[in-house]
Parts: structure tokens; C-alpha cells; sequence
């Protein structure tokens, strides 16, 4: 087993660890010489990392779409000693129009991609405040900022999953708890080959929905640019940060569409100046 570095070595919970950049992440913290707790659903998927590191890497089972497991594996963890470095890794993207999402669907979707990641920042704040400080890494994507047909669901979670995290970052800033929003582009983790397609209605076939339905069954890993281990190592930099940025856009791909879509937002909202202000009481 690798010794640790001569850094002090610090406990980082991770969800979503089984593959893509949670794994990456995993891998790199404890080659780094910290101790990871990975959450995952299939424990297997770590073996090799066990087998490697030992007692640093401890391998928890948990489905983000059940309460009571997320409560009991947060609650184990904290019982277990400190944690520095929390990471909401965990998610996955429903594609279709909003109509032709089932209930079920969509309630899936915000559960693991927003309300399981407030729980479990909610969660760490008080032992994060009472230790002296800590990290809490959102990992969100250039879908925290940009909207594309057949991605409603997936939208509502990472939207929300940012607004929330830039409040409770001004809320705790007096206690050394920094919290950052990252968004990777188009990165190859296998995630493009996991999305979870809805059966096609015909209404939809000919527009922009089915347009970007045909784009994304097309798209494999090689069509993506970003490398996991350089996206894993910058978070991991990020959490050596001092004064860590509160969103860090991951990928040319990413920076390039945000910036798209917030200089379409700055115009739309200054062409609103005089609406804006018409509704004000007048003397």
C-alpha cells in the first residue's frame, strides 16, 4: 500500500464513486495520501483501489433515491471522525421532452441531482463549523448554466443544485467552510453512454426535442474532449485552494457556452430596463 504524503491527511466523503469522475477523484485523493469514503451502488467496482490502499479507502453502499439510507451512511460517516472534504458527485440525466417524463422520473431525478446533495451538505455543516472549516465540491456541469431541449429534469436539479450552494456558501463563510460549484464539459467518464432515454412520442420527433435526441444517442466518449484525471485533479487543487472560486468551469467546451448564454442574458435583461422600471409607484 502507498504511504501517505507528508500533508496532513484528510477525510474526503464521495458519491458516486463506483466510476467516471467520482473514481477518478477517488483514486487521486488517496494517491495523494488522504482517506476517501465512497459511496457507491456497486462496491465491486472498487476492489482494485481496496486492494491498493487498504484501511484509507472505506466503501459504503447507498442509493440517493432512499432518505433513510442517505441519513444512516451520513450519520455512520460522522461517527466515524472528521471530515474535510465532502463531494456530491452522484448523478445521471434523464433526456426527453418534459411531457413524455413519467412522475416517477422526474422525482428520481431531482431526488439525487438536488435534494440528496442539500441533505447531505446540510448534514456536514455543523461538524465542518465545529472542527474549524472544511470543503463542500458540488459537482454540477455546464447544465448549471446553459438549457437544452429534452434536458428539463436534469436542469431543475443542477440549476437548484447551484443557487443553493451559492446561499449556503454566504452563509457559512465566517466559519472556514468554502464551498464550490464545479462544472465539467463533455468529459469522458461514460457518462453520455448512461443517459436514460423516454420513449419517443411522434408529436416530438421533428423538433428541437428530437433533433437533440438524434445528437445525443450519436455521441460517444471519443466525440468528448475532457479527461477525468486532469478534471479530477483540479478539483482536488481546488480543494488546496485558500480562497477556492465559488464556480469553476471545467472544459473550453464549457466556457465557451456559458459565456453564450450569460451574454444572452446580460442583453435580454438590459433590453427589460425600462419594463423593470414602469411598475414602481409614481408621486
Amino acid at each position: 500500500m502507498p504511504a501517505p504524503s507528508d500533508k496532513a491527511v484528510r477525510h474526503w466523503f464521495i458519491t458516486g464513486a463506483s466510476g467516471g469522475l467520482g473514481r477518478h477523484l477517488t483514486e487521486h485523493a488517496l494517491r495523494n495520501g488522504d482517506r476517501v469514503t465512497a459511496t457507491v451502488r456497486r462496491p465491486a467496482a472498487l476492489d482494485d483501489l481496496r486492494e491498493t490502499y487498504g484501511d484509507r479507502l472505506a466503501i459504503v453502499i447507498l442509493d440517493l433515491t432512499l432518505p433513510s439510507d442517505v441519513d444512516r451512511v451520513i450519520a455512520a460517516t460522522i461517527a466515524s471522525g472528521p471530515v474535510d472534504i465532502v463531494v456530491n458527485n452522484a448523478g445521471y440525466a434523464v433526456v426527453g421532452a418534459a411531457e413524455e417524463m413519467t412522475v416517477e422520473q422526474i422525482r428520481d431525478q431531482i431526488e439525487v441531482l438536488l435534494l440528496a446533495p442539500m441533505m447531505i451538505t446540510r448534514a456536514f455543516l455543523q461538524p465542518m463549523r465545529e472542527q474549524g472549516g472544511g470543503r463542500i465540491i458540488q459537482i454540477s456541469s455546464m447544465g448549471g448554466q446553459v438549457a437544452v431541449p429534452t434536458h428539463s429534469s436534469y436542469h431543475a436539479g443542477k440549476w437548484g443544485l447551484e443557487g443553493f450552494t451559492e446561499s449556503v456558501s454566504r452563509e457559512v463563510s465566517d466559519f472556514n467552510i468554502h464551498l464550490t460549484v464545479v462544472e465539467p464539459g463533455g468529459t469522458r467518464t461514460g457518462f453520455a453512454s448512461a443517459l436514460q432515454f423516454t420513449p419517443e412520442t411522434a408529436v416530438y420527433r421533428d423538433t428541437a426535442v428530437g433533433r437533440t435526441r438524434r445528437h445525443l444517442e450519436s455521441i460517444d466518449d471519443s466525440d468528448l474532449t475532457g479527461d477525468p484525471a486532469k478534471l479530477a485533479a483540479a478539483v482536488y487543487d481546488t480543494t488546496r485552494d485558500p480562497n477556492p472560486p465559488l464556480r469553476l468551469p471545467l472544459g473550453s467546451d464549457t466556457y465557451s457556452a456559458v459565456h453564450a448564454a450569460l451574454t444572452d442574458r446580460l442583453a435580454a435583461l438590459e433590453s427589460q430596463k425600462d419594463a423593470a422600471a414602469s411598475v414602481a409607484f409614481t408621486d
